[in-house]
């Protein structure tokens, strides 16, 4: 190892507690070398592979791909990870480096010959081969994954699929960067007290302490990060604040100095490119084939169906909103940013219930130890804050996780709960290491999950509202997921499932924070410490429901409008706006404005892993429903219910097809008609989705 390498920390091996990671000593011009370094080594192991004499085995070829790049991977994990959650200028910079690179050496191999020829071989003797089922899936998937990567095509169109990967690996990180800047390029000060009206004490505070960071003494300042944005658009009287607001956000990276237009047109241009070479019509009909949807022909009619009852109900919500504004402020003429301040003041009326009226009992620390003792009632682990082990900003906290009855160690557990500069907008679950072989050892994963929360204040802690509640349960049923894993090969352990699959260990963990026996365990008043008041939870309860055809009718909105991006051919698309248009006219109650874009911030579809797959949010609610009603019906936190959905679907990852894994837990496949059910939309509805 040269000198330069030699005191590389991201080459060095991790010496403190489980290998945690020394994020005091890395450096953003560590990251490069490493990376250099670390592919070297990478392809020194595919060498080997391709000159080595022996007959082909699932032990000397697959496993050995599936540890080929550990240190590649390690690195890999931490530069991607701070990329979103804590980067620099000069740390996102490196991305237009670092993605092509990696990029190019994951077309290499991909691409290679002789390496697909071993592991064809060991696939095509399969049958032999004595495999116990997580070894035939993991066969099976790295074959799949090198056919679907290009290993058939011709030499010309290998080279053209390597270019457009190419093209590609710079493209997701510069639109996430456009959209962060975005976001961060805007701002509003107010300066009169009367400007304010309407808005929470908690919003005007931290208005005020962000207006002081910056400078403007005396003032209140709001920017387009949720905590600040959401307060506005709920609950601010001022509509032109609202408007003015709503638009800033609405027209993120589209016709201004960030724009993502051009992205766009390229990104589905090459995807759609990609997606022929590989013999496929379309980007859609190539990522659905490794989906449950299996086709798009099936996802519409999913979407459809559920339109048919979302859209009726939406509309009646849209004019139950717009009657009330009519009534109580002559308001003739609806806007969207009106929608929810005047959504939130009819729920008011009709149900005694402000949103607000539930932050006292969600101060941030209980609710997180509220997650965590749901974790342990129903799974058996505990977490234990861990002050040794170093964090990558002062934000972040570190658990240790544990089996509660044999004290066996699970994994390290992230948490980043508060909006910066540095940071991404919206929450994720993310690996720093997944649970799996590597190093020679089936390793224990370190899991992290970052939001952007509400901050304390001067005056009072974080106060969280309920819907970032529902948030962090919902990262913290990822992050189970991920903690949980019991497999052996990190490439089916974990969250490496369906991403139409992915989202039932999350979206059911939101079901426990609408359910008094659930909230009881948290919801304590940050001052006195009482519990939260079974009226108020009945409220809520109550008004869980309202709205839920206009909910749910965004979210088919964006999935439809992902599927017109990935379903067509993009040759045909001259004008992003105009496309986003019709693509959106079926499902849009409410006149489009001139000048915001959706598209142009949609991180999910064009800078995420939702491209041609956002409808598997509303795919995983059929799920999640329907998993949740068995608990309802034998207790929420019955321990047989939930050791057999720890064993059969958090500890399993994707080591078996997502449907077997569900039917051995639920005992038979999902009731489709579960989401309907509980979102009170079934009498909409008279046809089975």
């Amino acid at each position: 190892m040269s000198p330069s390498t030699s005191s590389n920390p991201l080459l060095q091996p991790f010496t403190k507690f489980d290998h945690s990671i020394p994020f005091s000593l890395i450096q953003v011009e560590h990251y490069l070398p490493a990376l250099e370094a670390t592919l070297e080594m990478a392809r020194e192991s595919i060498k080997n592979l391709k000159t080595s004499k022996e007959a082909p085995t699932f032990e000397n070829t697959i496993i050995a791909l599936e540890t080929c790049s550990d240190e590649l991977e390690r690195m890999m994990s931490i530069y991607s990870n701070l990329e979103s959650a804590h980067a620099s200028e000069a740390h996102r910079a490196l991305a237009k480096d670092i993605y092509p690179k990696l990029s190019e050496f994951q077309s290499d191999l991909s691409l290679d010959p002789e390496i697909f020829q071993r592991v064809k071989t060991v696939y095509e003797n399969r049958a032999q081969l004595k495999l116990n089922g997580e070894q035939a899936r993991l066969l099976e998937k790295t074959y799949i994954g090198f056919v679907r990567n290009g290993a058939l095509l011709s030499e010309l169109d290998k080279e053209k699929l390597r270019k457009i990967d190419q093209e590609l690996s710079l493209l997701a990180p510069q639109f996430s960067e456009n959209v962060l800047k975005a976001t961060n390029a805007f701002e509003v000060v107010l300066t009169k007290r009367e400007e304010l009206e309407g808005l929470p004490e908690g919003a005007i505070e931290a208005a005020l302490m962000a207006a002081e960071s910056k400078g403007h003494t005396g003032q209140w300042l709001f920017n387009l990060h949720a905590p600040s944005l959401i307060p506005v658009l709920t609950f601010s009287k001022n509509r032109p604040l609202r408007e003015k607001m709503w638009k800033a956000y609405n027209s993120r990276s589209f016709k201004d100095d960030f724009d993502n237009q051009e992205n766009i047109k390229k990104t589905v241009q090459l995807r759609f490119q990609r997606a022929q070479l590989l013999g496929f019509k379309t980007h859609a009909d190539y990522v659905l084939a490794e989906r449950m949807a299996k086709d798009t022909s099936t996802v519409k009619q999913f979407l459809q169906k559920l339109l048919q009852a979302s859209k009726k109900a939406a509309q009646h919500d849209l004019e139950e909103v717009r009657q009330y504004a009519l009534k109580t402020d002559g308001m003739k003429d609806m806007q969207p940013w009106d929608f929810g301040y005047y959504s939130e003041k009819l729920k008011e009326e009709k149900y005694s219930f402000n949103e607000e009226s539930l932050r006292p009992y969600f101060k941030l620390e209980n609710v997180v130890q509220g997650v965590f003792e749901h974790a342990r009632r129903l799974y058996g682990i505990t977490f234990a804050e861990r002050t040794d082990i170093e964090a990558y900003h002062h934000d972040v906290k570190i658990y240790e996780v544990k089996e509660e009855k044999s004290g066996s160690y699970v994994g390290l557990f992230y948490t980043d709960f508060f909006p910066r500069e540095t940071k991404k907008g919206g929450a994720w679950m993310t690996t720093f290491r997944e649970q799996g072989l590597m190093f020679d050892q089936v390793m224990r994963p370190h899991v992290s999950i970052v939001c952007n929360f509400t901050k304390p204040t001067s005056t009072k802690p974080s106060l969280l509202s309920y819907d970032e509640v529902r948030t962090l349960f919902h990262e913290f049923g990822h992050a189970l997921h991920g903690l949980l894993s019991n497999c052996t090969y990190r490439s089916v352990a974990g969250t490496n499932v369906y991403w139409d699959f992915v989202e039932l260990p999350s979206q059911i963990m939101e079901n426990w924070a609408a359910e008094k026996e659930g909230l009881d365990v948290f919801a304590k008043h940050y001052e006195d410490q009482s519990l939260i008041p079974a009226d108020l939870v009945q409220k809520i309860k109550n008004a869980q429901k309202f709205q839920a055809g206009w909910m749910s009718l965004r979210q088919i909105q964006f999935a439809m409008m992902d599927m017109a991006w990935y379903t067509v051919d993009p040759n045909t698309i001259t004008d992003v706006d105009q496309f986003e248009t019709l693509a959106t006219t079926e499902t849009r109650l409410l006149p489009k404005i001139p000048g915001t874009n959706t598209s142009c911030s949609f991180s999910h579809i064009f800078a995420g892993g939702y491209s041609a797959g956002y409808y598997s949010y509303k795919w995983a609610e059929v799920l999640d429903a329907d998993a949740f009603e068995y608990f309802k019906e034998k207790g929420l936190f019955n321990p047989e219910v939930s050791q057999k959905f720890k064993e059969t679907i958090l500890s399993r990852g994707g080591s078996e097809h997502p449907m077997d894994l569900y039917k051995k837990f639920r005992g038979r496949e999902p009731d489709p008609q579960a989401l309907l059910r509980r979102d009170g939309l079934l009498e909409e509805s008279s046809s089975r989705l």
